[in-house]
């Protein structure tokens, strides 16, 4: 989803926590797993023990953004501007790398002040400051839903981000034909409930700049869900209409896997073992499956493939496949800070879910390779 996607960043102040039941184990030929069979079948497919897990990254880390980050902290503006500066005109790279200098500057924004003075007309180092007082704005909030969050976390909230919404402006002045100060709007938009015709004006900026962003699709669908300002049948029609107008590689046949992810999340008394089974469901992953092999042909490096990989492995697991589930749990073992397994909360709570799909898994598939 997340860019550093991360994707705590896309998926501002939703539920800090995600259901996960333990799938019982089927009977039938060779009768049920033991849990304690479990680790071992993982153990045997070659996955990381849990403990091993990294759950502040989504995928491994890239040696760009480590050594900007302890540039900017040392007070180097000149490496964030150089940074920022190399990711051209490639809108999806530009995105990632102004929301890993927004975070820093969330931190500590002597650097960007710096930047700021030195450049005052620059369109990048306005870029970095509306996104980071946008960033800001959430950290004050905070990850919880409204009913947990205070009066004055509101106040301070509403606050900053009546300070973006200016910041964001003059960036957008700057923009030429950049999408990203655009894009950095949508949360705005969310937190400060823009009406369904300012939003599409503002969609209308990004798509014609760059139609198939998926970062940005990603962060718009989350307006359009209806814990925000939509409803879960806009949410869906949204998803798909966006999966439509895309092509293999370009990875927004996801959309539709999140918004059927999101429904299920609000549901507490869905059954994911029914719900995830649904015909459109299992056709919604399988073009998710072409696609995502797209992009990997393309490049393996692709940053925002892991996240998908993620959401794929664990609605493969709800569906059954589990040799489908082992091979893209495979291919991302290792960094699990992403959707599903992000919504847990703390790092016990992500690897217990991620290890619970993934181990189950990968004990269905021993069985079935040894025919018991």
């Amino acid at each position: 989803m997340s860019h550093i996607i991360p994707i705590a960043l896309i998926l501002f102040a939703i539920y800090s926590w995600y259901r996960t039941r333990q799938k019982a184990a089927p009977n039938g030929t060779g009768g049920s797993i033991r849990n304690r069979d479990l680790p071992k079948a993982a153990a045997e497919l070659g996955f990381l023990p849990g403990e091993q897990l990294d759950t502040d990254r989504a995928y491994p880390p890239d040696p760009r953004i480590t050594a900007v980050r302890e540039a900017v902290r040392a007070g180097n503006w000149q490496a964030a501007a150089e940074f920022l500066a190399e990711a051209g005109r490639d809108w999806q790279e530009r995105d990632r790398r102004s929301s890993v200098l927004a975070t820093e500057a969330v931190k500590d924004d002597s650097w960007l002040l710096a930047w700021r003075k030195e450049r005052p007309e620059d369109a990048d180092v306005a870029l970095v400051l509306a996104e980071s007082l946008i960033y800001l704005a959430w950290e004050v909030r905070g990850s919880s839903t409204a009913r947990h969050t205070t009066q004055e976390q509101f106040a301070g909230f509403h606050r900053i981000l009546d300070q973006a919404r200016e910041a964001v402006a003059a960036a957008q002045a700057l923009a030429g034909d950049d999408p990203c100060p655009f894009i950095v709007e949508i949360p705005l938009a969310k937190g400060l409930g823009y009406p369904h015709e300012r939003f599409e004006e503002i969609w209308a900026e990004i798509v014609k700049r760059d139609p198939h962003h998926l970062a940005a699709h990603t962060s718009a669908l989350q307006y359009w869900c209806k814990k925000w300002r939509g409803s879960y049948e806009l949410a869906e029609s949204f998803a798909r209409s966006a999966a439509e107008k895309g092509t293999p590689g370009q990875l927004l046949s996801v959309l539709p896997l999140e918004a059927y992810f999101e429904y299920e999340i609000a549901h507490d008394d869905l059954e994911q073992d029914e719900f995830y089974k649904r015909p459109e469901i299992v056709a919604a992953v399988d073009a998710a499956l072409v696609d995502v092999a797209a992009a990997a042909a393309a490049n393996p490096d692709d940053w925002r493939i892991p996240p998908v990989r993620h959401l794929l492995a664990s609605l493969l697991y709800w569906q059954d496949r589990y040799e489908a589930a082992v091979e893209q749990f495979r291919l991302v073992d290792g960094y699990i800070d992403t959707v599903p397994w992000a919504y847990r909360g703390s790092r016990e709570g992500k690897i217990k879910a991620y290890v619970e799909q993934r181990d189950f898994s990968a004990a269905q598939v021993v069985k079935a390779r040894r025919g018991i």
